[in-house]
């Protein structure tokens, strides 16, 4: 899908962004969001679940609603900071789509490889697509992919990420190449299913709900992204994070 859509598409695209202290980033990526909605005639909200940043956040997402409908951006705040897992349980309370596309604010995922996951999500009728980093093409194989890629990271942070989804294939063999990536597109109704069950509220939250898809007997394709490191701001992973992710990976094994 490399250009504007030329079949129709009458399914509805929700786009859930949770955010911190995104100030800066939200008004670049609410454009670049309009911009492949509108280029590809696809139908679209998006629900931005503000967890009461102190920079301003909510102004601008008040002020983004102004510019492009109410319709389009829909602010849903919290009183604070209550994890990422259920910024995404918050934020499904309120879709109207019937598909939900879960991603950053922070520019690390790109709005312009929605389209792909939208084509191979029809192509296959897959009830997800993934985003992953580490895989040179699509799967199955589609046209138009191009190779997977981390950028901006140095080299203890792309050895944690290889690590991390090393360990978490070897104990869970989720049978898909990036286990910790966030940027996916769901069936609304197979991620309704799947949040229910979830136990996990942190990072581990990401993880969680691809093991239990794939236990639930949920089919699952996966398109090659390249994923930047934040523009402005700082990164939320942490030291604690990554400790509750090697307890989540014990978790997931010993209970699902």
């Amino acid at each position: 899908m490399q250009g504007p859509h030329t079949t129709s598409n009458t399914h509805k695209y929700s786009v859930i962004i949770p955010t911190y202290n995104e100030r800066k980033n939200l008004p670049i990526i609410v454009w670049l969001l309009a911009r492949v909605f509108d280029e590809h005639a696809l139908a679209w909200e998006l629900i931005v679940v503000d967890d009461n940043s102190p920079d301003g956040t909510q102004q601008v997402a008040r002020e983004l609603a102004h510019a492009y409908g109410e319709d389009k951006i829909v602010l849903k705040p919290r009183a604070g900071k209550l994890g990422l897992g259920t910024a995404y349980i918050h934020g499904l309370n309120f879709c109207s789509g019937d598909f939900v596309i879960i991603m950053d604010a922070d520019f690390s995922h790109h709005p312009k490889f929605i389209p792909q996951f939208i084509r191979l999500q029809q192509a296959h009728n897959f009830d997800i697509v993934t985003g992953t980093r580490y895989r040179e093409t699509s799967q199955p194989a589609m046209t138009g992919t191009t190779p997977g890629g981390v950028y901006g990271w140095d080299l203890k942070r792309k050895f944690v990420s290889r690590g991390a989804n090393f360990l978490a294939d070897t104990v869970l063999s989720p049978g898909v190449s990036d286990l910790t990536g966030s940027f996916r597109l769901y069936k609304k109704s197979v991620l309704q299913h799947i949040i229910t069950l979830t136990q996990s509220r942190g990072y581990v939250f990401q993880m969680e709900m691809m093991v239990r898809a794939r236990a639930l007997g949920y089919s699952v394709g996966e398109v090659p992204i390249t994923f930047v490191d934040r523009l402005f701001g700082e990164s939320k992973l942490g030291a604690d994070e990554i400790v509750q992710y090697g307890k989540g990976v014990w978790s997931l094994f010993t209970g699902v």
